[in-house]
């Protein structure tokens, strides 16, 4: 697919209504522009909650997932100190020509700055008017959420998957009980997690050497070190010692001194990690026994 034009539209203190009338005019504005009409064929409803420091983060990851997963994404960009509840809105329309068909396929993004008391409230007030009906819903989630909030409390219980990236958190590994607590109300990921794949998958080709292992020293992210060894933990059932050795990225892992073969292949792109996300549905045991077994390691 090539993409074909983009239209926007932007509004201040609007309502949900507001929103819903641009995309139904952008919609037909891009049907008129591009010729034949446009075809909206998403397959989610993608959720972004991405604080003020987070959000052009969080737009460069998702650049070009338009073509890959048609969806409706909605970011919720918070500012809870600004006053008055009120919404800002910046809705576009990124519609792509498809080989082979006479019309376009339209993808929706919609960008709402939720000020005041309305980024306490974004599930009821905001996020359930905009969903796709019979669609699942993803919410990626930017930084480190405050668990027990009633932000979080509220997006988790309209999402089918919480996607998270605990290498962007403090607090490192106790946290992960909090994230642990979650496990029964949605299905999680972490691409913390999604980042050691190809590790695990050499670590498992190792068996039965390394039945034995007592220390594992990772040199990588403190979220990607404390996932790997618990994982180990959980998956042989007891005890093993974390040496970790900080890097922006997993470059390495030592068994009792001595290294492992470094994994075939290139680390993935940060969108490529995502878009694999956005098509799982289902829990992860292995994941959340690592998860449950890495909030162990600091005590």
């Amino acid at each position: 697919m090539a993409q074909a034009l983009t239209e926007e539209w932007t509004g201040e203190d609007c309502s949900l209504g507001d929103v819903e009338s641009a995309l139904a005019r952008l919609r037909e504005t891009a049907a008129q522009e591009g010729g034949p009409p446009n075809l909206r064929t998403s397959v989610m409803t993608h959720l972004v909650w991405a604080p003020e420091e987070w959000f052009e983060r969080a737009r460069a990851t998702l650049a070009g997932m338009s073509e890959r997963h048609p969806s409706r994404t909605i970011f919720l960009v918070p500012d809870p100190d600004s006053g008055d509840a009120a919404i800002d809105a910046t809705v576009s329309l990124e519609c792509y020509s498809v080989e082979g068909m006479d019309r376009q396929v339209c993808s929706e993004v919609i960008e709402l700055r939720l000020r005041g008391a309305t980024a306490k409230a974004p599930a009821s007030v905001v996020v359930e008017p905009l969903l796709i009906s019979d669609l699942p819903v993803f919410c990626r989630w930017r930084g480190q959420p405050p668990f027990g909030a009633v932000e979080v409390d509220q997006l988790v219980g309209v999402v089918d998957r919480l996607i998270v990236d605990s290498t962007e958190w403090d607090d490192l590994p106790s946290v992960y009980a909090k994230l642990a607590s979650l496990f029964e109300q949605a299905a999680v990921s972490d691409i913390a997690w999604a980042r050691t794949e190809r590790w695990r998958r050499l670590l498992a080709s190792l068996w039965p050497e390394i039945a034995d292992v007592t220390t594992v020293r990772v040199r990588g992210t403190a979220a990607q070190a404390y996932l790997l060894v618990g994982w180990l933990r959980s998956r042989l059932g007891r005890e093993i010692a974390l040496d970790h050795v900080e890097a922006e990225r997993l470059e390495g892992v030592d068994l009792d001194g001595e290294a492992a073969p470094f994994p075939p292949g290139d680390p993935p792109l940060a969108p490529d990690v995502l878009s694999e996300e956005l098509e799982k549905l289902s829990r992860d045991p292995a994941f959340e026994d690592a998860v449950r077994a890495a909030s162990q390691l600091g005590q």
